[in-house]
């Protein structure tokens, strides 16, 4: 994406690198270049890349490179799409799905996102918050009292074992939307809290109330509010909306989120009838010098997402399409709304890409500290945030919000142009070579010749 998001992706370890111009306040305040307004419509075929504002000539270059990822074989298959003004500039499809099979890419490939299911359980958490079902600064004890006796992990003694101290006060909502609680995640394993969240199968729970008398056991890394750390807390989230409403978090987001906006690809796992479209997850062996097909993730079996899990993880359980991905950021263009179905409020959609992280506040992943937020780059509601994209180095628009997945997944939108981009890739752990969604934005970007358009 840019320099210092570069290297916070790094940090955050597993994840690449989401808001939005709609009908009112946001919008106008937000995007000041482009006189057009998003449609609230559908996407439809933009009439040419320059009928938008962009370059075809120089817009080739983006297509260039990423069928030379492909061919380069750093992954099998991969799909992007550009839309601006709510018309579709680009939609390509290179490589195969599955490299044993044979299959090309589709543009109706089915894709584990992962991650980039955060982003879609932030704004389920929105649709409650509007509802008047919970408020920022609520203590997340109030939904979830199995964690008041959590204790806060201060280091370890001689033999190893972990120093605790009782919290000074709960995390609250706002922090566990944010990564600021405490959360360990258990991705990697260099902080004993990760290890204990490996020992103890917290992303293999039986279900969301599992995970949570796991989590309950384990001591946060740092007392809530004084550090980031990536971590299970959006998990947490799904349990919370499970609370709220009574509903699995998969019925509630099939009633409240997918079934309005169309994305009928998107689920927990792939039906039966659409097992084919389902890419092969791939990651480098380093004893092949090339790519095959992965089997585990994170050091656990890799699902085969062709049954319902025995917990849905609203932190990265999720499968989408490239088109049904576009229609979400779309709806957070638009404003919160997409072909009549009204899933937000544009004053909640700003909400979510507005950032919280207070300033001094360091990113902290995996033992180890990066780059402060705040001065360029921050953090919202379950998005990243560009706050001064020049400053951090990179040509996309202010107040851009952006997430991506652990194979290799990455989205972003930009409200000052009025325009979001999707790119799919099965492969776990990076590409290997330069970060996708910053070569993306960058080859985006610089072919937007005429963004008043």
């Amino acid at each position: 994406m840019l320099r210092t998001s570069t290297r916070l992706a790094a940090a955050l370890s597993v994840v690449a690198l989401a808001l939005a111009p709609a009908q009112a306040g946001y919008a106008q305040a937000a995007r000041k270049p482009a006189a057009v307004k998003a449609p609230v419509g559908a996407l439809a075929p933009a009439a040419s890349p320059e009928a938008l504002g962009f370059d075809s000539a120089r817009l080739a270059r983006l297509d260039a490179y990423m069928a030379n990822v492909v061919n380069s074989g750093r992954v099998a298959g991969m799909t992007t799409m550009l839309a601006r003004h709510g018309k579709v500039v680009s939609f390509k499809t290179y490589g195969k799905k599955n490299l044993t099979a044979g299959t090309p890419m589709t543009e109706d490939t089915i894709f584990r996102i992962y991650s980039m299911t955060k982003p879609i359980t932030g704004v389920a958490m929105m649709i409650l918050f509007e509802e008047g079902k919970w408020r920022l600064d609520d203590p997340v004890t109030r939904f979830v009292p199995e964690f008041k006796t959590l204790k806060v992990m201060t280091g370890t003694d001689g033999n190893g074992v972990p120093i605790l101290e009782d919290m000074k006060r709960p995390p609250t909502m706002r922090e566990i939307m944010s990564h600021t609680a405490g959360f360990g995640y258990g991705l990697q394993d260099e902080h004993p809290v990760d290890k204990m969240y490996r020992e103890k199968r917290v992303l293999g729970s039986n279900g969301l109330k599992d995970m949570i008398d796991k989590t309950a056991t384990i001591p946060l890394v740092f007392q809530p509010g004084t550090s980031w750390r990536y971590s299970s807390s959006v998990d947490i989230q799904g349990y919370i909306v499970e609370k709220i409403t009574g509903q699995t978090l998969g019925q509630f987001m099939q009633d409240r989120i997918f079934r309005p906006l169309k994305m009928n690809d998107t689920a927990f796992y792939v039906a039966a009838p659409k097992a084919d479209r389902l890419a092969a997850v791939y990651a480098f062996n380093r004893d092949l010098g090339k790519i095959q097909e992965a089997d585990k993730i994170f050091d656990n079996p890799l699902p085969t997402y062709l049954q319902p899990p025995t917990m849905e993880s609203g932190g990265g359980g999720l499968v989408s399409t490239t088109m049904d991905y576009a229609r979400f950021c779309q709806m957070l263009l638009n404003g919160g709304v997409l072909d009549g179905a009204r899933i937000l409020s544009p004053a909640s959609v700003e909400l979510l890409g507005t950032n919280v992280i207070p300033k001094n506040v360091l990113v902290n992943s995996n033992g180890t500290s990066g780059a402060r937020f705040n001065e360029a780059v921050g953090f919202g509601l379950d998005f990243m945030v560009v706050n001064d994209p020049r400053a951090a180095g990179t040509l996309e628009g202010k107040g851009t919000i952006s997430w991506g997945g652990a194979a290799g997944t990455w989205f972003w939108v930009d409200p000052t142009n009025d325009l979001f981009f999707v790119g799919m890739i099965q492969r776990l752990g990076g590409t290997g070579g330069d970060d996708l969604g910053t070569m993306a934005r960058t080859l985006t970007y610089q072919a937007l010749l005429h963004p008043e358009k």
